[in-house]
């Protein structure tokens, strides 16, 4: 069974940068697909970028091109989010998502979250 933990939130200036890191566990993560979101106090979960495992396509959103990005180790089994030029409006939970499809049957799973906080 897939296990995973994120890491790497914390507290940052306005401008700075930080590294989230998703570390998987359990099975193999071809054919997944992961996924960095965000939830700010009071408002809903939004998809920040997210990576094809195998075939290493990226997406991010309009919000954080050309700030964030992610990336893999697949030999580490590590997803990571390298977030720049961080805005106060960055803050949330960032949580690391995974999902796959097979046989028809899709499956995915939610880590449980890391803080990460941008001061003005």
């Amino acid at each position: 069974q897939l296990k995973f933990v994120e890491s790497g939130g914390g507290l940052v200036p306005a401008g700075g940068s930080l590294t989230l890191s998703c570390t998987a566990s359990g099975a193999t993560l071809e054919g997944y697909a992961v996924g960095w979101y965000r939830q700010a106090p009071g408002k809903e979960r939004q998809g920040v970028s997210c990576l094809g495992i195998s075939n290493g396509m990226t997406a991010h959103g309009d919000f954080v091109k050309g700030r964030f990005f992610i990336s893999q180790d697949k030999s580490k089994k590590m997803v990571y989010l390298q977030m720049n030029s961080l805005k106060p409006e960055d803050t949330g939970v960032y949580y690391c998502h995974f999902a796959t499809s097979v046989a028809g049957q899709y499956s995915h799973y939610w880590g449980q979250g890391t803080q990460v906080t941008v001061s003005s």
